[in-house]
């Protein structure tokens, strides 16, 4: 399992058109089938930041999802939507022994 954290500051007039167009993005990758969940939270802490939470059967399924037109599309478009560069950290989702 692959666990995802991208996080996007976007910039404050363009927050409602980055809403909207990343409603499209989230229902479109959730049909994945090497998707388990995709879900964008807001930070609490600072204002214009949100964080897509993503969780994928292995690579094949990023790299799957990473080519699909609707992921695409999307980041294509982010460009007019962010405000500084995309952040994101890939995590093995196998649990660690200690």
């Amino acid at each position: 399992m692959i666990i995802i954290h991208a996080a996007m500051t976007v910039k404050e007039d363009k927050q409602d058109e980055f809403l909207q167009e990343v409603q499209q993005l989230v229902e479109d990758t959730k049909k994945e089938a090497g998707n388990i969940t995709y879900q964008l939270l807001k930070n609490t802490s600072e204002t214009n930041v949100y964080t897509m939470v993503e969780v994928w059967k292995d690579m094949e399924a990023v790299a799957s999802h990473n080519k699909s037109e609707h992921f695409v599309g999307f980041t294509q478009k982010a460009r007019d939507f962010l405000a500084a560069p995309l952040q994101v950290d890939i995590y093995d989702g196998k649990k660690v022994q200690q």
